[in-house]
């Protein structure tokens, strides 16, 4: 079960300081003592995968029961890199709990053997910062084409991984299709949008607009979940999508926020719409991805 809620600012995912990662038992810039506590290397990389808290590998304390851990296995966190521009919105470096600005989580899905791949992007990396004061703006290109290009080629190989997966979501800040403010991100139609739907994606999440919205486009659902601080109601972009895409959307001024709850079960993931107060505002099933011979020979 995830609980997504977001918006605001163009920065996303917080990056963790550049570095490599800490030898063990050391602490890590960008990961909070009390999550230290959490992991052991048996927690890296195990077939049973409980839930949250995702940490970086090479990390040796206890992760104590019952306190639920996510695992990062090494393979799916790519080189850190010291090119990777800090976003200067975000946290001081002691409150950033990120792996790295883009990485991928194996998690079990709960009552069978199936398994769902998380994978977060780090979308102002891959498409580069924005200005949201005045009329705002579009990502303005990435401030390092080499680090975008290394994200891209990072994220195909692991959508090829992720064949035999029974959900995949994945997460980004920006929206690849949004009807409000900032509408569709040309970045992200032109790179990500093709890798979603060739890999049978389950869902991708994401923020940046301030309302909830679902829109579902040849089977990949499209999850706007950005009304965790204020939302607003403009559909300026509502000509941008594709016609019929957009299937619920809310963005009432007097609202006091909501989220999208995402549950995956063994031959569905249910996604939820809910506002501040508990009251649900739309409910919508998406069913496990079928295998595909394509895919699962690893081609990308």
């Amino acid at each position: 079960v995830w609980l997504w809620g977001g918006g605001g600012g163009g920065c996303g995912f917080p990056p963790v300081a550049p570095g490599p990662c800490p030898a063990s038992g050391s602490r890590a810039r960008g990961v909070a003592a009390n999550q230290l506590s959490r992991l052991s290397p048996g927690n890296l990389c195990p077939q049973s995968v409980p839930r949250v808290s995702p940490v970086r590998p090479g990390l040796s304390p206890r992760c104590p029961s019952p306190s639920p851990c996510v695992p990062v296995c090494p393979r799916d966190l790519p080189p850190m890199s010291p090119r990777v521009p800090p976003c200067p919105h975000v946290s001081p470096p002691s409150r950033r709990h990120f792996p790295h600005p883009y990485y991928s989580l194996r998690l079990r899905v709960p009552g069978s053997n199936a398994t769902a791949r998380l994978l977060l992007l780090d979308t102002v990396l891959l498409c580069g910062g924005t200005e949201d004061f005045g009329a705002g703006s579009p990502p303005a290109g990435p401030a390092d084409a080499g680090a975008a290009a290394a994200q891209l080629a990072w994220l195909r190989a692991r959508l090829a991984a992720a064949a035999r997966d029974r959900f995949v979501l994945v997460a980004g800040h920006y929206p690849v299709w949004s009807v409000a403010e900032h509408g569709p991100t040309a970045c992200l139609l032109r790179l990500l949008r093709p890798l979603l739907r060739r890999h049978r994606v389950t869902a991708y999440l994401c923020g940046h607009d301030h309302n909830l919205q679902y829109l579902e486009e040849d089977g990949v659902g499209y999850v706007v979940s950005g009304a965790g601080n204020f939302m607003e109601p403009t559909q300026r972009h509502g000509g941008a999508v594709p016609p019929g895409s957009l299937r619920f959307f809310y963005g009432a001024p007097e609202s006091p926020g909501g989220f999208a709850h995402v549950r995956l079960e063994p031959h569905a993931a249910t996604v939820t719409f809910l506002e501040a107060t508990g009251r649900v505002l739309y409910h919508l099933t998406l069913g496990a991805r079928r295998r595909h011979p394509r895919l699962m020979g690893g081609g990308t």
